[in-house]
């Protein structure tokens, strides 16, 4: 019997895409795996009726996963990075990050909207504090309103006619996984909304086991990993999770160095505090192609260095108030 690897995924058709290509990838890299799909439903799939940010956030679809792992009901949990909690639970690891798709945000209306053409008090529908406080920064005239629902579901509501949405935002990754077609002006610019942290790429989570970690190797992509370390680190450096309005880009040049843009805000969007760096890891990225100077530990733990510390200077220039909600339209930003 071929050896048998179980990947438990949530239910919607964009998790059991992602899960399957996952199980694609491991299948052309190890031909005498067989590979089978385990849906469990997660407390966020269960509670559809109230916003994101009111049930909490964090782990909201990720816990029954872990605890499929823990149980060992399942070999691999499959997430979307940007939903899996920056702290890992005791015995479980990351195991590979997957080639990430385009991270931006778009826009998608029923009449083909880009930010600049949404008519004024236009209703815009998405359960992301991080994409209404930026739309509101760049537009405090839309009118944002919570939707919640799978990624298929939304794009079902806004073209209901019936429905109170003008527009919605969504992951350009969603739309393109789904096989919707994207027309280049939705896109949104990332210097009007910057990704969530993670956005984009697809997460294998294991027990820290060293076959499995072995199987998934061979899938993990070395610069979207390094790219997402830094993105969750800065997250992390924050005290956030999914529910704060974070958000972050990096981005592995040529030369070997990472550039990590991050953007905090208020949740009314009324003040955001911007921030950039640039970590050289041309040694590193040397040691990744070609098995050389540097270990990935070691990459990983800088491009971790190059988030906390973007992290830091966040909060020296006023961060912490932002998240915390005592900064409002009147007030002002703190040092």
């Amino acid at each position: 019997m071929n050896p048998l690897l179980r990947l438990g995924t949530r239910g919607s058709v964009l998790a059991l895409w992602q899960a399957r290509h996952l199980g694609d990838l491991l299948q052309q890299a190890h031909p005498d795996l067989h590979v089978e799909t385990v849906i469990i439903s997660t407390q966020g799939d269960r509670l559809k009726d109230r916003p994101l940010p009111d049930i909490g956030g964090k782990g909201l679809f990720t816990e029954e996963l872990e605890q499929a792992l823990r149980d060992r009901s399942i070999d691999i949990a499959v997430h979307s990075l940007k939903d899996l909690p920056t702290t890992q639970p005791a015995g479980l690891v990351l195991g590979a990050t997957l080639a990430r798709a385009c991270a931006s945000d778009v826009l998608v209306s029923r009449d083909g909207f880009t930010p600049a053409t949404l008519p004024a008090a236009a209703r815009v529908g998405t359960s992301s504090t991080r994409r209404k406080a930026q739309l509101l920064a760049h537009r405090p005239d839309l009118a944002v309103i919570d939707i919640r629902g799978n990624a298929d579901t939304r794009l079902r509501k806004l073209r209901n006619p019936g429905d109170a949405y003008d527009a919605i935002v969504m992951a350009h990754a969603a739309l393109l996984r789904l096989g919707e077609s994207c027309e280049p002006g939705w896109i949104i610019p990332e210097h009007i909304m910057l990704p969530a942290p993670g956005q984009g790429a697809i997460a294998a989570q294991c027990r820290d086991e060293r076959e499995t970690l072995e199987l998934l190797e061979a899938v993990s992509d070395p610069a979207t990993d390094l790219e997402t370390t830094a993105e969750r680190a800065f997250l992390a450096g924050l005290g956030g999770g999914c529910a704060v309005p974070v958000a972050a880009l990096g981005d592995i040049g040529g030369a070997g160095s990472l550039w990590l843009r991050g953007r905090v805000c208020s949740s009314d969007g009324a003040h955001c505090v911007d921030l950039e760096s640039e970590t050289s890891l041309a040694d590193g990225m040397a040691g990744i192609e070609g098995r050389a100077k540097i270990g990935r530990a070691e990459l990983r733990r800088q491009a971790c260095e190059a988030g906390t510390a973007l992290a830091k200077e966040a909060l020296d220039r006023g961060a912490a108030g932002l998240l915390t909600g005592s900064l409002s339209r009147s007030g002002g930003l703190g040092a």
